[in-house]
């Protein structure tokens, strides 16, 4: 179930990477701002290779980490973490990932030091990733059936200690 659930999640991300894209060519027509170096300068670092401008590594980073990312909505979404809070959640993990590897590697800064828009462009951008890829996690878990955290609720909804643990199921 479980390593159903991280490939489901993988390929929601990439999916969710497809729709950030898209929004983001949309949203640069519209305003003029040049593609990001961030992501291709991010894995260059990781990866010990010289900080140049290359369209593969930045196409690399922006679907590798959209895919790897997305591996826990799936999970999230075969456990029973499904819709918009279960996505809201998962903004939060997206942004977090970002942040954290482009500060540890001195390729960005934190973002309550940037510019307001520049800042509200990349919530924006990556709030569409979440949603675009729990949508479909949340379409590939449900062909499932409920997850275990909806089959607690279903027995006795809200959080509490005295209405499980659930029976395992077996397969």
């Amino acid at each position: 179930m479980w390593g159903r659930a991280v490939a489901q999640g993988a390929a929601a991300g990439l999916a969710g990477t497809f729709v950030m894209t898209a929004a983001e060519k949309v949203e640069q027509r519209c305003t003029g701002r040049p593609d990001s170096e961030v992501p291709g300068r991010t894995l260059a670092r990781l990866l010990g290779r010289p900080d140049r401008r290359r369209r593969s590594m930045n196409l690399a980073m922006h679907f590798g980490q959209g895919a790897l990312v997305g591996a826990l909505r799936g999970v999230m979404a075969a456990a029973g973490l499904r819709g918009p809070w279960a996505s809201a959640m998962f903004w939060v993990v997206r942004l977090t990932s970002d942040q954290t590897l482009e500060n540890a590697t001195g390729v960005g800064a934190p973002p309550w030091t940037w510019p307001r828009r520049e800042l509200a462009v990349d919530l924006t951008h990556k709030g569409v990733y979440a949603l675009g890829t729990g949508a479909v996690a949340d379409w590939l878990a449900a062909r499932q059936g409920p997850g275990p955290g909806q089959r607690h609720a279903a027995k006795r909804p809200g959080r509490r200690s005295g209405a499980g643990p659930l029976a395992r199921r077996s397969g």
